[in-house]
């Protein structure tokens, strides 16, 4: 199940394996600010294997999915691993700062806008993640609630270096 970004109706989700490395297309780079004010860009997590993942607070697949990356960043950032949260909500940090805190989110969350969810190929649905290589490469696309162990998967594969 996926939440439209546009009128919040539940979408069917959408997954694609892990692509082989010769098949991957340079993730687009971003600066987009955190919430203490900084810019961030995607370029300054080139070596990590990121999961990029928009979302917004009033999407329930995406609460669904939080406590995972939570976990995922506590048991692989020392491999050199990161979750980059993008939030699309409209109401800013008013609506995500209250929402992270209350979740316990451990990983760096980003306002997204609409020109990086373009240059993303329209991000229409929430939860929409990327798996980006340590190459700056998208090596899996998931439009939807995914399943866990498919992300684990995939993240295992990329710290693997494969």
């Amino acid at each position: 199940m996926a939440c439209s970004h546009s009128s919040q109706r539940g979408v069917e989700p959408e997954t694609a394996p892990l692509k082989p490395a010769g098949e991957r297309r340079p993730a687009p780079n971003f600066t987009l600010k955190d919430s203490a004010g900084r810019p961030v860009q995607l370029s300054d997590y080139r070596g990590k294997v990121v999961l990029l993942n928009f979302w917004a607070t009033w999407c329930g697949p995406c609460q669904i999915e939080i406590p995972w990356f939570i976990e995922f960043e506590k048991r692989h950032r020392d491999q050199g691993f990161a979750v980059l949260g993008v939030s699309m909500d409209e109401e800013g940090w008013a609506a995500v700062r209250p929402f992270a805190e209350r979740l316990g989110i451990n990983y760096r969350i980003l306002l997204g806008t609409e020109i990086v969810a373009q240059q993303y190929g329209g991000v229409d649905s929430l939860p929409t993640t990327f798996l980006i290589d340590r190459e700056g490469r998208i090596a899996a696309t998931h439009v939807g609630l995914t399943d866990r162990k498919e992300f684990e998967d995939g993240i295992q594969v990329l710290l693997a270096g494969r």
